[in-house]
């Protein structure tokens, strides 16, 4: 068990428009850029970007390219994310007033769980919940 002290998991994203992406994740999630690193050549390129999430933890992205490393097979911006917090109503509406797609609103699950879930521009699908795991509540 981790002694919650650093985040181990890092989700991983390769946006087609990453500084766009970077700039819609910090005004609608709250996310903090920790780094960004642009291309000499092309410096709309982000070769690599980390994301603090406030709360914990973090997201690394970058620009699609096709170099042959591990994600360059993985297409684009997919996927899915759930984060816990305790501010679910305040991220909804932050996230909805940046132009967050709403995929399901405000929620309360039947285990408990205030939830919803938004894409951004791109197709990925963020989701915010109360719930922290099983035997986390």
């Amino acid at each position: 068990m981790s002694n919650g002290t650093a985040a181990n998991i890092w989700p991983t994203f390769r946006y087609r428009d990453a500084k766009a992406a970077i700039a819609f994740l910090c005004e609608a999630f709250g996310f903090e850029v920790v780094v960004e690193y642009t291309n000499a050549e092309d410096p709309q390129r982000v070769d690599h970007a980390e994301l603090a999430w406030l709360q914990g933890g973090g997201i690394m992205l970058g620009s699609v390219r096709d170099d042959g490393g591990v994600m360059t097979k993985t297409g684009v911006a997919s996927g899915s994310v759930y984060i816990a917090t305790d501010r679910v109503e305040e991220l909804y509406h932050r996230a909805i007033s940046a132009g967050a797609i709403e995929v399901m609103g405000l929620t309360e699950q039947d285990y408990g769980s205030l939830d919803f879930s938004v894409q951004d521009p791109e197709g990925v699908l963020w989701n915010f919940g109360t719930y922290r795991g099983a035997g986390r509540q």
